[in-house]
């Protein structure tokens, strides 16, 4: 189990930047020893697809958080308010849903196995330590309104 410490220096570094080094690793990763031709799955199409929804998905988020005037930084010790409209309908977490179709269509578009990590670590990232952390500070701020949208809308689809 992760102590509270470990889990807010994480949480002070944004999920774009955790997944820009990822990829970065899984690059790297790739230009070693070969792995190049070791199990490749690509197909630029569906790289374009995942990654222009996680892209209009993510950016929708920000629009309508930038909208609503409330805070974007998932360390951020308190929100303004409790966005519950428009991508927020569908998904408690509609930016890192977007983050990961983002890196999950670069990895289709790079394609050694490497880069199919990165969508999965980002996944555990959001759902084990950014989540949890920002539905305790949501729970404590909101209550019942909270609550209730929890309900309402899954945390992913």
């Amino acid at each position: 189990m992760m102590d509270s410490k470990t889990r807010q220096w994480i949480v002070k570094i944004p999920p774009p930047v955790w997944t820009l080094g990822f990829l970065a690793v899984a690059y790297g990763v790739r230009s070693i020893g070969g792995w190049a031709a070791v199990f490749v799955i690509r197909s630029t199409a569906t790289a374009f697809l995942f990654g222009g929804v996680g892209l209009v998905i993510a950016a929708w988020a920000v629009l309508i958080f930038a909208f609503a005037g409330t805070e974007i930084e998932p360390a951020s010790h308190s929100n303004k308010l409790l966005v519950t409209r428009s991508p927020f309908n569908f998904t408690r977490n509609p930016m890192y849903l977007g983050l990961i179709l983002m890196s999950l269509g670069v990895a289709l578009y790079f394609g050694p196995w490497p880069f199919f990590a990165v969508p999965v670590l980002v996944f555990l990232l959001c759902d084990r330590i950014f989540t949890p952390f920002e539905e305790a500070k949501m729970a404590r701020q909101f209550g019942a309104q909270y609550t209730e949208y929890c309900a309402k809308v899954r945390r992913w689809l």
